[in-house]
């Protein structure tokens, strides 16, 4: 079961990763430029929204879905006892991304289906390996 859970550990490492590459770069896009430009987006979009910029949505990306996926792959590449349980909480960080962003925005396009998507994934992986950690203790 042990060698089953690794490549897990692996699969979480990897996907972590490559939502941390996109959320550093869509966070840096956002943060440099706060009207949205980098990304083909216009402030305009942030109508119904608290927001009058894409400033403070580009740091949270970046900080939470970026750095946080950075560690969670880290956690995960190195089979960390927190590696589920970190992968759980940032999956559920993205599926709340993408439906407060589709709740004010409204829906723009597939990688917002998609994001959403890899949250339920990395809710489901982060829980497979949280259980089996769960087994070993005990």
């Amino acid at each position: 079961m042990r060698k089953k859970r690794n490549g897990f550990y692996n699969w979480i490492g990897t996907l972590l990763l490559l939502v941390g590459i996109s959320a550093v770069a869509a966070g840096i896009g956002l943060v440099f430029k706060p009207n949205g430009s980098t990304l083909g987006m216009s402030v305009e979009l942030l109508a119904d929204s608290p927001f009058q910029s894409f400033l403070i949505p580009g740091i949270i990306l970046f900080i939470i879905n970026g750095l946080g996926s950075f560690s969670g792959a880290i956690l995960s590449f190195k089979r960390h006892a927190l590696s589920g349980i970190v992968t759980i909480v940032l999956g559920f960080a993205m599926i709340i991304w993408i439906s407060v962003q589709i709740y004010w925005i409204g829906w723009m396009n597939w990688m917002q289906t998609f994001f959403f998507l890899v949250g339920i994934i990395e809710v489901i992986l982060g829980t497979i390996v949280r259980k089996g950690e769960a087994r070993e203790r005990f």
